[in-house]
């Protein structure tokens, strides 16, 4: 179903200036009862202006007539091309101001737990670039010692029906082409209510940075054979000998 030009506008008008049920308002404008509830109450859509649909040709007054006489009744949407294709949009996700500093703990959750995702879906989930998710998959990230995996439903980046859909999609793509998750990587799927509950990844220092392979073993060979064998200590020379042939 279509949904209005300015839909939560729309929602705002008809609940200041007809009787109808917040259900017939939800779903004339796509939203959840509780969010047309809550516009009722204030709590929503404050600062939104009420955008008259009758007036701007999306709905006919007779529907809201009809509306108001029968509660179950169900609002048409009157055709209007300008409002054809609007649902789908082109682009990237748009992400508040607010919350666009949380998109590489994001970014590295997704990477983590579920690396079938394509640098295509993860862009779409998050509102991020391709160049950003290739430097956090490489840990070239400026800020990657400090980024740590949150998950991006929990964020408000995106929600969990979304991020379900695109994971299933990308687990059939990869069973489509005979491709099987390793072990490893089976292991890292993860509901978000048990990454929520996660300890963080202990962080090595910078410091000793780089050092995590480094082994003593080739250190203590090499002094061993540069020690002296004990019993050279006592090959010591004749000296009953040497007094003989000096006589």
């Amino acid at each position: 179903m279509n949904k209005p030009i300015m839909a939560k506008a729309t929602a705002v008008w008809l609940v200041d200036n007809t009787t109808l049920t917040f259900k017939q308002i939800a779903d004339f404008c796509g939203l959840h009862e509780l969010e047309v509830q809550g516009i009722a109450d204030g709590d929503v859509a404050g600062s939104v202006r009420g955008f008259d649909p009758v007036a701007n040709n999306q709905l006919e007054q007779s529907e809201i007539e009809k509306g108001e006489k029968d509660p179950v009744y169900k609002l048409r949407l009157k055709f209007n091309p300008a409002s054809v294709g609007e649902e789908k949009r082109r682009g990237p996700r748009y992400t508040p101001l607010s919350k666009r500093q949380d998109r590489p703990a994001a970014i590295l959750w997704l990477v983590k737990f579920h690396p079938e995702l394509t640098d295509g879906q993860v862009s779409k989930l998050v509102g991020t670039t391709k160049p950003t998710i290739q430097s956090i998959r490489d840990r070239s990230h400026w800020n990657i010692a400090n980024i740590q995996p949150i998950d991006p439903v929990a964020l408000g980046l995106c929600k969990q029906s979304e991020l379900d859909a695109v994971v299933q999609k990308a687990a059939r793509k990869k069973a489509a082409e005979g491709g099987l998750m390793t072990d490893d990587e089976r292991r890292k799927l993860v509901s978000t209510e048990q990454s929520l509950e996660m300890e963080a990844e202990p962080r090595m220092p910078s410091a000793i940075s780089g050092l995590e392979t480094f082994t003593l073993t080739g250190g203590s060979q090499r002094e061993e054979e540069q020690l002296p064998d004990a019993e050279s200590f006592f090959n010591l020379p004749d000296t009953d000998e040497d007094d003989e042939d000096e006589t």
